[in-house]
């Protein structure tokens, strides 16, 4: 038996996880304790560097003590550290690099410096059990949306397609800042178009031409068009019809995300898709996901909401990943990467 402590500071929240890792390569989740400074970013409608960084300073310590609590386990039990080193906000990262290197350092224990990308990836094993090879991986949060080939989630994962400008939650949150909805902007809108008619206003599908990038995103254009959209109608005083808009947004998104995910599947031949990411949580992506990967024969894998959004718990899944497959650990050199690839499992 082996236990991996992972450790997750790439944005806005403190994540702290530990897992085991049977003689037979099985992941057994112990404990996953999230501290997230998401309200002290709210006034100012997202996420500041500087007060993410601070906020993993003062919570880091707090969240370790109550992963092991949780667990049931000692320090000393630990085998094996995980921690992002990148993609993600630099100051941010540090801290958690900063952490991660002088708890190996104490314990004596190999440290791995693992992509954060991969990790949204490796937290589905924690649920469903380990991967095909290959699957596709669609990969939906607040700064990524990217499509993904995993051959082998501790050595071998490929970008597909990725986007060019704004991440679906980016534009879901700039798209509540016009609706006058609050910071996050994923769970309320997805709330308000629950009540809403998608078929309402049919806002554009972005690089969807024949001509375009066939497996990049792009969702600058959408959120464009939604703020003109509701500006015509304020301007011409009337009643912006909030339910509706949100409904259309999203059926815009997920319309675009999961028909190209199909479409790379099928082109590949690829028959397991995992949706993962912040953004993974939302209703109509993971409704439309599941009926077209239906349709094609797909087997849909995602992860609980839980598991979908950062922690730590799928930065120790990675590093279970990579302590399995015999990966060599990082050196106590390592530092944040900010705009680490996703071919770079671990660094």
């Amino acid at each position: 038996m082996t236990i991996i402590l992972g450790i997750e500071s790439s944005c806005d929240e403190t994540g702290v996880g530990l897992v085991r890792l049977d003689g037979d390569g099985r992941l057994e989740l112990l404990a996953d304790e999230v501290a997230s400074s998401v309200e002290q970013h709210a006034r100012f409608g997202g996420v500041v560097p500087e007060v993410a960084s601070r906020a993993h300073l003062e919570a880091m310590v707090p969240t370790m003590r109550r992963a092991f609590e949780v667990a049931g386990l000692k320090l000393s039990d630990v085998d094996a550290i995980a921690v992002t080193s990148g993609p993600g906000l630099a100051g941010a990262l540090l801290v958690g690099v900063s952490a991660a290197k002088a708890y190996a350092l104490s314990l004596g224990v190999p440290l791995y410096g693992a992509n954060h990308l991969a990790g949204h990836v490796a937290a589905d094993t924690l649920e469903h059990g380990p991967l095909p090879s290959p699957c596709l991986a669609l990969l939906v949060s607040g700064g990524h949306s990217q499509l993904l080939r995993v051959d082998d989630l501790a050595t071998r994962v490929t970008e597909i397609g990725s986007t060019i400008d704004d991440a679906a939650g980016e534009a879901y949150d700039k798209v509540a800042r016009v609706l006058g909805l609050p910071y996050p902007g994923g769970p309320p809108i997805d709330r308000a178009a629950q009540r809403g008619n998608p078929r309402a206003i049919a806002f554009p599908r972005g690089l969807t031409g024949p001509r375009d990038a066939e497996y990049d995103f792009s969702f600058s254009g959408l959120k464009t068009a939604v703020a003109r959209w509701v500006e015509a109608r304020e301007r011409d005083g009337e009643e912006v019809p909030l339910d509706d808009v949100a409904a259309s947004f999203q059926e815009a998104v997920a319309d675009v995300l999961t028909a190209k995910a199909v479409r790379a599947a099928e082109r590949f031949d690829i028959g397991t898709m995992v949706v993962s990411g912040g953004v993974a949580a939302n209703s109509r992506i993971k409704a439309l996901a599941a009926e077209r990967c239906a349709a094609a024969g797909i087997t849909l894998r995602v992860p609980k909401p839980r598991l979908c959004t950062d922690n730590g718990a799928m930065v120790a899944a990675l590093g279970a990943h990579l302590v399995a497959a015999g990966v060599e650990p990082s050196s106590l050199d390592l530092s944040a990467t900010p705009g680490l690839p996703v071919s770079t499992v671990s660094v």
